[in-house]
């Protein structure tokens, strides 16, 4: 297969590059960029250096039309205008920003504060949250990539909403994310001096990924929720751990919380389920494509504790588009992302 990749120099677009050069079915990669056309890649990046030792190229509707893949891996509000014209036109579209996951245009201008994309080409996009949407995401011609935290909330989540083992009516969600959720622009947040030795909450209340979230829970669970959720920033590169509470219902024991999620994900590489929460942590996943899962009942409140544990720019970004592109394809899904995780 042969590959574009717009937005490279970002932190999603690195990952794409580290994952997709090893991929056994990618034969190209070509990059593309908005403002640093013919620039080097690997001048910007000396770790790509014999990797990535090509210019990045201009955007053309005519160059990306040819190729079997796009990831566009661009900040939101850009490829509400970058893909309309592409969608239909040849190459499956995988888009890691957030411009195509919404349905309704109203809320990802609320949400977001920008234009929304033309409401027929977000009616033509498919969530690609893979475990749960396979097989539309296999027929689609433009997949919205799940956001970072909703991809450790809803697959730690879903299957016991799905099953009405947990009580939706009180869903408190605590996330906390590594820097490098924030992107590779420096802001004062970002900054190595403020960040540092610090713990902080972001966008309290206001998250973007909300109603997301909310979307997804409706989508594959049928529970309409209105959930608390809020995010914190932590002083690490990456990383992301999803805590989250709910009621349990009456007569539901943790044996069978557990037992639900190992059914439900049984048979996808991708999830854990973990059983004790020393070997649970963002360590235990960094840079692969897993999901940590791990759920406990305090029987004194009734209520579950259920984590979630990814990369966020690997299974909440990059490794999660590629492993979608693997079930367009119909390659394993684990094809190019069966990685050791780092650890250290």
């Amino acid at each position: 297969m042969k590959v574009g990749i717009v937005g490279a120099t970002g932190y999603g677009g690195l990952e794409l590059i580290r994952f997709l050069h090893n991929h056994k079915a990618v034969e190209r990669i070509d990059l593309f960029t908005s403002s640093e056309e013919g620039v080097i890649f690997s001048s910007k990046f000396g770790h790509l250096v014999h990797i990535a030792d090509t210019p990045l190229q201009k955007i053309d509707y005519g160059a990306l039309e040819k190729f079997d893949v796009v990831f566009t891996s661009t900040p939101s509000g850009v490829t509400s205008e970058l893909l309309p014209p592409l969608v239909g036109k040849g190459p499956k579209l995988i888009d890691l920003s957030g411009d195509f996951r919404l349905k309704d245009p109203a809320s990802y201008e609320a949400w977001y504060g920008k234009k929304a994309a033309p409401l027929e080409v977000i009616q033509q996009s498919v969530y690609g949250l893979t475990e749960w949407n396979a097989e539309h995401v296999q027929q689609a011609s433009l997949i919205a990539n799940p956001g970072c935290y909703p991809t450790a909330v809803l697959l730690s989540l879903l299957p016991l909403l799905k099953e009405q083992l947990i009580d939706p009516s009180f869903l408190v969600i605590d996330a906390k994310s590594g820097i490098s959720g924030a992107g590779n622009k420096p802001s004062q947040t970002t900054h190595f001096s403020e960040a540092n030795e610090s713990f902080s909450i972001y966008k309290t209340n206001t998250h973007q990924h909300i109603p997301e979230i909310e979307q997804a829970i409706s989508m594959f669970a049928g529970v309409e929720t209105t959930i608390s959720f809020n995010t914190h920033l932590v002083p690490m590169s990456r990383g992301i751990l999803s805590t989250s509470y709910a009621p349990v219902m009456p007569g539901v024991t943790e044996k069978r919380l557990v037992s639900c999620l190992q059914n439900t994900y049984e048979k996808h590489p991708f999830v854990r389920i973990v059983t004790d929460a020393n070997s649970l942590g963002t360590n235990h996943v960094k840079g692969s494509n897993y999901c940590d899962i791990l759920v406990k009942v305090d029987s004194r409140t009734n209520r579950a504790t259920i984590v979630g544990v990814i990369d966020n720019l690997v299974k909440g970004a990059a490794g999660q588009a590629i492993q979608n592109m693997n079930v367009q394809f119909d390659l394993p899904q684990t094809t190019g992302l069966d990685v050791v995780p780092f650890f250290i």
